[in-house]
């Protein structure tokens, strides 16, 4: 029952922690990854109140440790999947008809939680499971999610403020109510925060979650799922299964209930995810929400008129932090003859500074591994090639070594062919390719760019030439759902930069902004006259 109209705390982005020698934090978080590191934990899949162990377990090991075991994860079997249908359907009826206040609450409380108490956790888990460094995950698993927490409440509260104009006499209103059914949230390995946002964001607008992480995260989803039962999300709202991901998804999108799905991975999966709801659609009770933030071949392209150093930089960020694990990572660049030299000798420069790939332990590693054998085996089949290709030559880096870890060096390939593999194909990880163009062949660089890849999510130009900024935005502005001017193509901040792209890279239902928030939703419009007609007739039927 309303007795309000409730403002939430404005939303502020969570300044990133230093975690340099001496801080509180860093010591902080040094500790709880040792904690972690020397025990073990056994993590259940969870499904309404029960946290239910099976006996059949997968290990967890660091990729940058890979023979190190710091816990087993459960899996789960067709008849949990249906279960954890079953169980938030059940938790829908209360959850949906809660007030929107206490909605907010739960995860403006799970907010605090991950700056406070939870933070080192869910640093530690990310470092460990994932293989970040300390600033990558203090961007990633505590600051990032708790700006998608704070900025969703707030965006949540605009969309139920935007209502409709009212006629004399008639009150018109729109209700924003849950999708009828469930949402099946499956997360990615690279972001711990877009596993937190994939479900909290549908469950803030009144939905109930079956939710399937990647096995390469599963350590730091737990330490999610920790914080929001805390936070006192109730039981059933999100439920989470690990296992057969092909079981897992027909199970679910075999359910008459199925409402929608909150998808990042691969363009690949995403693809055959929608070919199968759409074989399924006479199945389900209404027509699904399909959401997906799928794969990048992510550019940067500099006018002759670019700084080369700032270009080198933006290159070494773009594509090396996180071991070039991210959708938006820099992995094609395309530079003028005139500088090509400098920036590519700043780029080899900052690469030999670089201490060798290693653990995130030891926080003087700008690199770390990548995550699993697999993508280790394809990074080095790709060097390997560029090495023997003469259209081909490794630059800087070309280095790996998978004894100890999955750890491939930073490496810069320069191409002759702007459609080598390299430059089309997305790689994911520490390697990115150069294609060097005439000077005088600018404009006909950007038509290159545009038409070489079926991707379109993140790219950025450089230049202190407006008219060229300007010419870069036109003929690319299919290319990129987030274009950057003269910055690196990363790091896109929650309330800033709303985050998505198009053609293969994915819906662009921006994550991020309440355009996303607003795929949750089944608006019910409400009109109600105060006094009815009595007479059916017209004025214009009289005589």
């Amino acid at each position: 029952m309303g007795k309000g109209f409730f403002h939430v705390p404005v939303a502020v982005n969570e300044p990133v922690k230093s975690y340099a020698p001496g801080t509180p934090e860093r010591e902080e978080v040094l500790k709880q990854y040792s904690d972690y590191y020397n025990a073990s934990v056994d993590i259940p899949f969870y499904i309404g109140r029960e946290e239910i162990r099976t006996g059949n377990t997968r290990p967890i090991t660091p990729p940058h440790d890979h023979t190190h075991v710091v816990g087993h994860y459960h899996l789960a079997e067709e008849t949990h999947v249906k279960k954890a249908i079953s169980n938030a359907l059940e938790a829908r009826e209360q959850w949906a008809n809660l007030s929107w206040e206490h909605r907010a609450s739960i995860f403006l409380k799970a907010a605090e939680l991950i700056a406070g108490p939870y933070r080192a956790k869910i640093n530690a888990a990310t470092m460990i499971g994932q293989s970040k460094n300390i600033f990558q995950a203090e961007i990633d698993a505590a600051c990032e999610l708790i700006d998608f927490l704070r900025f969703n409440v707030e965006y949540m509260t605009r969309i139920y403020d935007e209502q409709p104009e009212s006629s004399e006499g008639i009150w018109n209103r729109v209700e924003y109510r849950p999708l009828e059914g469930f949402v099946y949230a499956i997360s990615p390995f690279n972001f711990t925060a877009i596993a937190g946002n994939l479900t909290s964001s549908a469950a803030m607008m009144g939905n109930v979650v079956v939710w399937k992480p990647s096995d390469h995260q599963i350590f730091s989803a737990k330490v999610i799922m920790d914080i929001f039962k805390e936070a006192g999300l109730p039981d059933g709202v999100i439920n989470v299964v690990y296992g057969d991901p092909v079981m897992i998804t027909d199970t679910v999108l075999n359910s008459p209930d199925f409402a929608g799905i909150h998808f990042t991975g691969s363009t690949f999966v995403f693809k055959e995810l929608w070919k199968k709801i759409g074989n399924n659609i006479h199945t389900y009770k209404t027509y699904p929400r399909i959401v997906g933030e799928t794969g990048g071949k992510d550019f940067i392209i500099a006018h002759p008129s670019a700084n080369a150093k700032q270009v080198a930089t933006a290159i070494t960020r773009g594509a090396f932090e996180y071991q070039g694990q991210k959708c938006s990572a820099a992995s094609r660049v395309y530079l003028p003859k005139s500088m090509a030299d400098d920036v590519l000798n700043f780029v080899k420069e900052d690469i030999a500074s670089f201490n060798k790939p290693g653990s995130p332990e030891d926080m003087s590693n700008f690199i770390t591994a990548v995550i699993h054998e697999r993508s280790f085996d394809k990074l080095a089949g790709y060097i390997d090639q560029a090495k023997e290709d003469k259209e081909a030559s490794v630059f800087a880096g070309g280095g790996y070594d998978k004894s100890k870890g999955y750890f491939i060096e930073p490496t810069v390939i320069v191409t002759s062919d702007p459609q080598y593999k390299t430059m089309t194909t997305e790689l994911f990880g520490p390697v990115v390719t150069v294609y060097v163009y005439e000077d005088d062949a600018w404009a006909e660089t950007l038509q290159l760019l545009d038409q070489t890849s079926e991707y379109a999510l993140t790219g950025a130009v450089f230049s202190i030439d407006r008219y060229a900024v300007e010419e870069a935005s036109i003929a690319l502005q299919n290319s990129a759902g987030n274009f950057y001017i003269n910055d690196k193509p990363t790091g896109a901040v929650v309330g800033q930069q709303p985050f998505g792209g198009a053609r293969a890279s994915g819906t662009n239902d921006k994550a991020g902004s309440a355009q996303n928030l607003l795929r949750w939703v089944s608006p019910r419009l409400i009109k109600e006259t105060f006094v009815s007609p009595s007479d059916y007739r017209y004025p214009f039927l009289g005589k």
